[in-house]
């Protein structure tokens, strides 16, 4: 196996979940898998690379990860990783900056087994010995004006409202909401405009709207903002939670030329 490639369940590092207060504790997908502690899971993961012994091994995570006291999970990753006998590197990645048009940052571990990385070994300061590989993008920006087409489903009653409240220039519906109440709210409502990239796609239908038009993003645009084919079968699932959960194959694919290139075709 030259590839093993992983995403371990990361909501519970996610900046916008609970962190801390979740840690340790069993959740539930909401696919319907039974419960489970989910910050262990990266662990399991790098258990069964120790068993595959795969060439090179990649895994995914939120930027959270990186943050607080998450840290000593990727002090432990490194050791895991280690004692599974690979070298590792992490990288925090932009997928607006490798081809895709959505702001979306994710860490990167990336690892090869030691037997081979030996060939690509470089100092990287007094301490680190790693094998290099160079995970820099710069690819031009994708803004949503090249892919819009308004034809999303429609607001209701209440979100046309605000819609018809805004200014431009509205990060979100919480100008119009406090105009129209005088409270604060829908905040998570955010504006995408024709000469923007896309903020971070999320799981809710409702967290990334079109500022030209009072509809919900079509199942067309979902799949272009996270680089998914037109014609993919989400199974019956919404476009917007798999997507919004899922690292852009794009961004999987810069990664995985890198590697090709870099490491697996001069072994």
């Amino acid at each position: 196996m030259d590839i093993l490639d992983g995403s371990p369940p990361c909501s519970t590092f996610s900046i916008a979940g609970n962190r801390e207060k979740d840690w340790g504790k069993e959740k539930k997908f909401r696919e319907g898998q039974s419960a489970q502690v989910l910050d262990t899971l990266f662990f399991d993961f790098i258990a069964l690379a120790k068993v595959l012994q795969p060439k090179v091994v990649v895994a995914e995570n939120v930027k959270g990860l990186l943050m607080g006291s998450a840290i000593d999970y990727v002090r432990r990753i490194y050791k895991d990783f280690d004692n599974a006998g690979y070298y590792c590197q992490h990288f925090l990645l932009d997928a607006s900056k490798m081809g895709v048009p959505q702001i979306r940052n994710r860490v990167f571990f990336v690892c090869i087994r030691h037997d081979l990385g030996v060939h690509f070994l470089k100092i990287s300061d007094l301490f680190n010995v790693e094998p290099y590989i160079n995970m820099d993008f710069n690819e031009p920006k994708i803004f949503y004006g090249g892919f819009a087409d308004y034809m999303g489903k429609p607001y209701g009653k209440r979100m046309k409202e605000m819609f018809d409240n805004r200014k431009e220039g509205d990060i979100d519906m919480s100008a119009a909401y406090l105009k129209l109440t005088g409270k604060r709210g829908f905040f998570n409502q955010n504006y995408l405009y024709e000469d923007k990239v896309c903020n971070t796609l999320t799981a809710h239908v409702d967290s990334t709207i079109p500022f030209k038009s009072p509809v919900y993003l079509s199942t067309s645009e979902v799949c272009n903002i996270s680089t998914f084919p037109q014609d993919y079968n989400f199974c019956g699932l919404s476009p917007h939670y798999i997507c919004g959960m899922s690292v852009p194959p794009v961004m999987m694919a810069q990664i995985a030329t890198r590697i090709y290139e870099q490491w697996l075709s001069k072994l």
